[in-house]
Formats: C-alpha cells, structure tokens, sequence
C-alpha cells in the first residue's frame, strides 16, 4: 500500500525563515522502501520521492530495503526535482540494496545527462550504504553515444558515505556543486569521474574496467575564475588496462591525488590533453598533481610534477574552506 506524506502543519509566522530547514540532519520523517508492499511504505525510490511536497524543506529519510530496484515495468528511473531538498537515500548496505538501469546517451534524448540511472537536482542531498549502477557494457575505443551515468549529481551541498557507482563510461557524474565522498566504491572504464564539481573523495576506492586504454577523471574547469575541481585523498587506484589518471574535458582542468596508492596500470604521463595541445602550455593553470601518492610508476609521474606540492596543499585547502565556509554560512542565515 503506497500512503502520500503531505506537508507539515504551517508554523507560526517568523518561526522560520522562507527557502531554511528547521532540521539539516535529524529527520522529521521517515519513509521505508521495501519490495514487498506488505512491509514498506512503498515499492518504488521514486514513488517515495513523489510523495514528498513540491518543496520540500525538512529533512526527510528514505530508507530502502534489500533489493534490486530497476522499475522495468513502469519504465521509470530515480530523479529528485530542485525543490526537494533535504533528501536522505539510505539502503541496507551497497551490496544489499541496488539501483540499477541501463540507458545510455544515444538511447534517450537528453544524451548523457539523461542517461543517469539516479539523479539529483536539489541540495543538502544525502546518501548511505547503497549502489548505483547502470548496467550498459564497456564500450570499445572510439565508440560513439555510449557514455552511460550511474549517479549524477547537480546541486550544491551532497555528501555520500558508503555507496558504490558501478558503469563503464561516464560512470559517475558530478555536474557541479560542492560535495563529498567518503569510503565509497567507483567503477567504470573511460572518464568514470567526470563533470565540473568541487568534490574530495576521501578513503574511496576508484576501480578501472577498461579492456585497453582508459580514464579515472574528466575535469570540466572552464576558466581561471573558477573555483572547481577533484581532489582524492587517502583513496586506492586499481584494475586493468592503461589509465590515464585524468583527461583534460574542460581548458583549466584541476585533479590531485594525495596519499593515494595506485596500481601498476598508470600511463607515465598522467594525463591526457583531450587531443588540444594548448592545454599543456605550462603558464595555463591545467594540473593533475600526485602529492605523496604510491605504487606503481606514480615517481614516474610525480618527478613531473613535485615542484607542486604547495598547489596542491593550496587546492586542497581550498576545498574544505568552500565546504565548510558555505555550511557555515547557511546555517549562520538560517
């Protein structure tokens, strides 16, 4: 049986303030996904999501049961509208619990973007302990439309704990905004961690499928003024083929890995210039630095770029002071 969960009584005026939570991390409520009608609220993550008020602004938890969720019959995959913020997706563990479909940019409309098996377009968005896969083959080299997302994520303000992103293209989106990944899993094979975030994935573990040449990251930075950018900290690089560990996607592309251990697999150079030789001009803010990263030829690639170091304890830096300064501001407002 699926029950609709309406908005809480209005409080009274000036209680709070319009667009704040009352509650950032505490839940007000508490949903539960479960296969079986039986024993959860729902069936279905997104009939969840629709139950939720157009804007949503307490901290709601979705708790999804073990199970393998791909809706095929309905022909639906999990997106969460910009106004329902606050939103927690919690599974039973990210072996346990499952979301999975298998569309990729040429099978849809709105190319790769569209081709997430989950996404999010609201803030103060969280996830634990569970998987987003999105099941499309690894593509060969030089295969035209088959990047295909299992999460993307395009708003500000997300941190995820515990989850795996399994593909091969394009594995895991993170479009833009600010967020953080701790001890979660990530696989693909081509450009698997992409898009134009401000993100540090600590304690995580980035997996390579590629049967001969692949990428761990495509950075989108477009310009000097801004202020995105990946950086891995205490993470583990393994698989197969030869990975790059980034490609250039955008002209000021910035990626660093620091105390990170990596896998026998790793091309010398490091990275790739997106078939642009302009972006190896050394006055442009490009980098991909290794900051006291081993195993496998990382020497090889650090003796490049250990003069550095202090960009990358800048950048790095730099990232926790926008997370947490901007935290700081909004509950300062709220």
């Amino acid at each position: 049986m699926n029950r609709r969960f309406f908005e809480p009584e209005p409080e009274p005026p000036g209680a709070r303030r319009a667009g704040s939570a009352t509650n950032k991390v505490s839940p007000s409520r508490i949903i539960t996904v479960h296969k079986n009608p039986i024993y959860g609220d729902f069936t279905s993550i997104q009939d969840a999501i629709h139950s939720l008020p157009t804007i949503n602004l307490v901290r709601v938890v979705i708790k999804v049961h073990a199970g393998l969720y791909t809706k095929k019959k309905l022909v639906e995959k999990v997106e969460i509208p910009p106004l329902k913020s606050y939103v927690t997706i919690e599974g039973a563990g990210a072996d346990a619990t499952v979301v999975q479909w298998g569309d990729t940019a040429q099978s849809q409309p709105l190319g790769t973007y569209g081709s997430a098996t989950f996404a999010v377009n609201s803030p103060f968005f969280i996830a634990k302990n569970i998987t987003f896969k999105n099941t499309a083959p690894v593509p060969e080299p030089g295969a035209v439309g088959k990047q295909a997302v299992a999460f993307r994520i395009s708003a500000d303000t997300a941190v995820l704990v515990g989850c795996k992103f399994l593909g091969a293209q394009d594995t895991l989106y993170d479009q833009l905004g600010r967020h953080y990944y701790r001890d979660c899993y990530i696989e693909g094979s081509v450009d698997f961690i992409f898009g134009s975030g401000l993100s540090l994935f600590e304690n995580c573990h980035v997996h390579a499928i590629a049967s001969r040449v692949g990428a761990v990251t495509a950075q989108g930075r477009s310009s000097i003024l801004d202020e995105s950018g990946f950086s891995f900290v205490k993470c583990k690089v393994t698989g197969s083929g030869a990975l790059y560990l980034g490609r250039a996607w955008g002209p000021f592309s910035r990626v660093v890995f620091s105390y990170t251990y990596m896998d026998n697999i790793i091309i010398p150079k490091g990275w790739y210039n997106w078939g642009d030789p302009s972006r190896e001009i050394p006055t442009l803010p490009l980098f991909l630095d290794l900051y006291k990263s081993r195993g496998g030829p990382t020497d090889a690639v650090g003796c490049v770029m250990c003069e550095r170091s202090i960009i990358f304890i800048l950048f790095h830096n730099h990232i926790l002071k926008c997370m947490c300064d901007g935290a700081n501001r909004k509950t300062a407002r709220n």
